[in-house]
């Protein structure tokens, strides 16, 4: 009999927490909500990690059944948890990097107001989220879902006084609200043709069926729409518009949210569903096409942007169009593979960004930076490995994963390889020119005067709910505390080492992690390839490293991915260590076309105009004025009008007078009797 792990303790755990802090921790003191959040988060990784132990005892896929839920007819869903190779992959980097980031968060919020409704919605967050990772159906998956954007919309406009931080929470729950209809009605579809939302029953219907290579089917429309509901939470074309604003919110929010954990929520739910992605070629297409376009159109923003969050934003946006070019060319283990290491790399990334803040009292311009990596080494150092590890640079964790990747866009079509190559060249070079215009040359701001303005901002700001700048009354530029440097070295650990249980057979291994999740992506990718009608099938994801012909090929394209690495970072050398000056120049000389990456190609501005300024006017102009003021004020305060003259009338006819009233009288009996009469004679 197959063991119970009590799985519902590892998403309950963190909802304690959040309720504890919630209810209670307008009256605890900053140490006892920091305890109770990182114990209640601690504890879920725990679980997770006990869970892992046991992995290997279980039979796969592990459902444990927790309540009766829906009951309607035939259709019927469960309150229960599903486990296997994927959900506990997830599991770990949810709880695992989750921790650390709560971990951190204790001393870069440490002097915020809001402190214990902070940790509310982290732990809250962390709930959602994992409610998802282990739903056992689409309806269960949908709940985290929702809920992972609610948790959202609360943290990044945590400073809610903030207007830009109050826009920017508003505009990211109405773009994921409009993914989100697309994937309602997948399940709409799912329901209507197959009469359950259980995964297992879902894929058992869909499993019988053929490709849907001739043309467009059930299948292609339940594929598309996920693929709504999977742009709209992972921040691709045309739904990314959220996440580079959601940069409002507190680095750790940016860090776990929009780095490590939810927008990544897309992609596993693409990859949960490979079942009916591969008997969907044109869906598959589709999630290729947007993925490839993703990562190079937000490479290329990335270049710009000079506010060190921004940068890394548009960098999460690209990452998360790498691994949906994997999930359309069939490689959906390579595509979680960079979900794991992106969750290592990037979250140091966002975690030693808000360090590099704390450091220079809350300045987020890199112009302003500059030779800090003597002033705060930890910091430096650990930022270091993660800009190598995304650079795709040898033996970093980003390599592994991202090479893969290629290797796989390679076998389906080299215009996805190519697109993405030239992304991962791209990719290197912003990296690095974030890191030698932070850490390197002069430092260009001025620590003091810079650190006594924005005490000032913060005292005029906190009073609205705004942040105080992180680390004034520290006398200038500072390492961070232990408690936000620890966090920074087990990420930098992770981040160089994290790729390595995917090290491919070209290189002397046996990709440990695919042959993982080779029982989950059991199928032939053969439906990918088809659907792009570009290649042969490549090979099963079980059958573990390809034969020893083929390495020398893949040799030869590892290569070349790490030269593309390579070059971004002496051309960022060239351009921001050696010569500084140059950048100026050549964008000086770009002219309109350098202003309109700047402007990020005018995307907000044409969303704008096309939808958000329409949509307000005609809300006001039919709702307010139409419906509201002419149809529902118009009848109640014309009733009033009415009723007001009717009643002024009638009260001239109370004169006092007595034989006023005696007239009256007189004549109504007069009007009696001739009534009477006429009914007489009748």
């Amino acid at each position: 009999m197959t063991p119970d792990l009590h799985l519902w303790l590892i998403p309950v755990l963190p909802l304690l927490g959040a309720a504890l802090n919630g209810l209670f921790g307008k009256n605890f003191s900053r140490q006892t909500v920091a305890g109770v959040a990182l114990s209640f988060s601690g504890a879920a990784f725990a679980m997770v990690l006990f869970v892992a132990f046991r992995f290997s005892s279980l039979s796969m896929p592990h459902v444990e059944f927790l309540a009766p839920w829906i009951r309607a007819g035939k259709f019927q869903v469960d309150f229960s948890f599903y486990l296997d190779q994927l959900s506990l992959v997830m599991l770990l980097v949810v709880t695992g990097v989750g921790f650390l980031i709560h971990f951190y968060a204790v001393g870069y919020m440490w002097e915020e107001g809001g402190f214990y409704r902070f940790f509310t919605y982290l732990n809250l967050f962390m709930f959602f989220m994992l409610t998802l990772v282990l739903a056992s159906n689409y309806l269960l998956m949908f709940i985290g879902w929702e809920g992972v954007g609610l948790a959202s919309y609360l943290l990044i406009g945590f400073w809610f006084t903030k207007v830009s931080a109050a826009a920017a929470g508003k505009k990211a729950f109405i773009v994921n609200r409009v993914g989100d209809f697309g994937f309602l009605i997948a399940l709409f579809l799912l329901i209507k043709h197959f009469g359950s939302l259980n995964f297992d029953q879902v894929f058992q219907s869909v499993i019988p069926m053929g490709a849907e290579t001739g043309a467009a089917g059930l299948l292609t429309a339940v594929g598309l729409l996920l693929m709504v509901g999977a742009a709209g939470k992972s921040a691709q074309i045309p739904l990314y518009v959220w996440l580079p604003d959601a940069m409002e919110g507190p680095t750790p929010v940016s860090a776990l949210i929009h780095a490590a954990t939810m927008v990544t929520a897309g992609v596993y739910m693409v990859s949960r569903s490979h079942v009916i992605f591969e008997r969907a070629p044109m869906a598959l297409t589709v999630v290729a096409i947007i993925g490839t376009l993703t990562a190079l159109f937000a490479a290329t923003i990335g270049i710009t942007q000079t506010d060190i969050k921004k940068v890394l934003a548009y960098s999460t946006i690209s990452q998360l169009g790498y691994m949906f070019m994997a999930c359309g060319v069939g490689a959906f283990s390579a595509g979680i593979f960079h979900l794991m290491t992106h969750a290592f790399f990037k979250g140091l990334l966002f975690l030693a960004a808000g360090s590099v803040i704390h450091a220079v009292s809350g300045e987020q311009d890199m112009r302003q930076m500059g030779g800090l990596r003597t002033k705060i080494p930890w910091t430096f150092w650990t930022m270091t490995i993660a800009t190598f590890a995304i650079a795709g640079i040898p033996p970093f964790a980003g390599f592994f994963s991202k090479d893969e990747i290629l290797w796989r866009a390679y076998q389906v079509s080299w215009v996805y390889w190519f697109i993405g190559l030239f992304t991962a060249f791209v990719t290197s070079f912003y990296m690095f020119r974030l890191w030698f215009m932070t850490f390197f040359g002069e430092y260009r701001g001025t620590a003091e005067s810079h650190e006594d303005s924005a005490h000032d901002l913060a005292h005029d700001d906190t009073r609205a709910g705004a942040p105080a700048p992180h680390g004034h009354g520290h006398g200038g530029i500072h390492e961070s505390p232990w408690v936000m440097v620890v966090p920074l070295v087990v990420l930098a650990f992770l981040s160089l080492s994290g790729g390595w249980i995917g090290v491919p057979g070209s290189l002397g291994g046996s990709n440990h992690f695919d042959k993982f999740l080779g029982p989950v992506f059991h199928s032939t990718i053969a439906a990918g390839a088809e659907g792009h009608g570009l290649a042969a099938p490549p090979r099963k994801e079980t059958e573990g490293p390809e034969p020893q012909t083929g390495h020398a090929t893949e040799l030869i394209f590892t290569g070349i991915s790490v030269f593309a690495g390579l070059l971004g970072f002496f051309l960022a050398w060239q351009l921001y260590y050696r010569n500084p000056q140059l950048p100026q120049q050549i964008a000086a000389g770009l002219g309109t076309l350098y202003n309109a990456v700047v402007h990020k190609y005018y995307i907000d501005e044409l969303y704008a105009t096309l939808f958000v300024k329409p949509l307000i006017a005609g809300s006001a102009l039919i709702l307010w004025h139409g419906i509201d003021q002419d149809v529902i004020d118009a009848s109640v305060d014309n009733g009033a009008h009415g009723a007001n003259e009717v009643s002024d009338s009638i009260r001239h006819m109370q004169s006092g007078n007595l034989r006023s009233y005696a007239g009256w009288v007189a004549a109504g009996a007069a009007a009696v009797i001739a009534y009477m009469v006429w009914m007489g004679t009748r």
